[in-house]
């Protein structure tokens, strides 16, 4: 790079000199539901009217018959496992790249995560993968919609018909999102959604899990709620269940936001699209770009891009300083290591120190031994920029000017 252009971590401008116009997430809507709930003379969720219209804008864009709002994405797809009611020992495949909230429900109910490794480009699971995976005791494929990026439900289900498996799907990281027009959650028997703070659509804290599967949906509530049945009024539950339950002003909140839903997810996808076709345009040397296929709709919760370093004269962590210094919001890497990199999965530390499931001999699996290559290589190389309606194209245009400057000074 010449020194007419020195870097902003080495004393130069930096590239991104647009201001960042203050986003507040919460506002009138929000207001809107919030102020006749506080009339309300019971907060609690059960036929309340924030659940009930927290299910109803849901619907528009999720027809979904069967519906719990929980307290978050993790208790969703706890519910969702625990709905399965399988027996101990069972597998469930997948992602080692995820969050834990994918995998404490397998583990509370005395199943076992199994972890396919990921498509190179698109960072979510890939099928082969999963075929491989696939034992006697395996009885679900719970798919991981990685940042927006719809995972490919034809092959997944095809896969699960051919194996006689369910599917969850974990669309926290989704909203939005679509393959081949439709969207993510109407594929799969169970569907997992999360309202936390960082995700597109957010009420602080809380998650959905819906289904149109008669075997699962009449018994969804009960998963969520001590096993109670609130239709009936009855207190007499025939399992353990735990309280997942989320309360009237979650709900305001999470309806409002599910409202703005075609806002909100606009946002996402254009100023996403947006950033992706300056990177493609560019066509920077050791950059990889994610995957996506032209059908799907990406919602982009942040975009995943992979640092080539035999292109540069920089480490990966140094190129994403370089960039940060220029005003760019970048962080290396997504999550540190694949989840069964963890220390509680390398020490089988899950209950009271240990792991009563292998230790009564239900499973071999021994988490020491999993390797993922294709998982571990992307966190090793990955470089992730999120997405919010906060930013601007200006941001978004000086974003890629910011790499274009960082990527030429560091190019071998």
């Amino acid at each position: 790079m010449s020194s007419e252009h020195p870097l902003a971590l080495h004393g130069g401008t930096p590239a991104v000199t647009a201001t960042r116009p203050t986003h507040h997430r919460w506002g009138t809507e929000e207001l809107a539901r919030l102020t006749p709930m506080v009339d309300q003379a019971s907060l609690f969720y059960w036929q309340a009217p924030q659940s009930t219209a927290l299910v109803s804008e849901f619907r528009r864009t999720y027809p979904l018959r069967w519906n719990m709002p929980c307290s978050s994405g993790t208790a969703a797809l706890h519910i969702a496992v625990a709905a399965l009611q399988l027996p101990p020992g069972s597998e469930i495949i997948t992602s080692p790249v995820t969050d834990m909230g994918s995998v404490i429900g397998i583990l509370y109910q005395q199943c076992v995560p199994v972890f396919a490794d990921i498509h190179p480009r698109t960072y979510n699971m890939d099928p082969e993968a999963v075929r491989r995976a696939i034992t006697p005791k395996t009885r679900a494929i719970m798919v991981v919609h990685l940042a927006g990026n719809p995972c490919d439900m034809e092959a997944f289900m095809a896969l699960a018909r051919e194996h006689n498996l369910i599917v969850i799907e974990d669309c926290a990281q989704s909203w939005g999102a679509a393959f081949r027009g439709t969207p993510v959650g109407l594929f799969g028997q169970l569907a997992c959604y999360s309202f936390n703070e960082y995700k597109h659509l957010s009420c602080g804290d809380g998650g959905l899990v819906g289904t149109n599967d008669e075997r699962f949906g009449p018994t969804l509530g009960k998963w969520g709620d001590k096993h109670y049945d609130r239709v009936t009024g009855g207190r007499n539950p025939e399992t353990l269940s735990p309280n997942y339950r989320m309360a009237e002003p979650q709900a305001a909140v999470a309806a409002a936001q599910m409202a703005k839903f075609p806002q909100i997810i606009g946002a996402h996808i254009r100023l996403g699209s947006r950033l992706l076709e300056h990177f493609r345009h560019l066509a920077l040397p050791g950059l990889g770009l994610p995957e996506i296929d032209s059908r799907n709709t990406h919602s982009f919760w942040f975009v995943l891009l992979r640092f080539e370093a035999a292109a540069f004269t920089c480490t990966r962590d140094e190129f994403v300083a370089a960039l940060q210094a220029e005003g760019v919001t970048a962080a290396a890497g997504y999550i540190p290591k694949p989840v069964y990199g963890y220390p509680l999965f390398q020490n089988h530390n899950f209950f009271g120190g240990g792991w009563p499931l292998r230790d009564a001999g239900l499973t071999t699996m021994d988490y020491r031994t999993v390797c993922c290559p294709a998982a571990e290589a992307m966190l090793a190389e990955g470089i992730s920029l999120p997405i919010s309606p906060a930013l601007t194209d200006e941001i978004i245009d000086q974003t890629a000017t910011a790499f274009t400057k960082v990527a030429r000074h560091y190019t071998r």
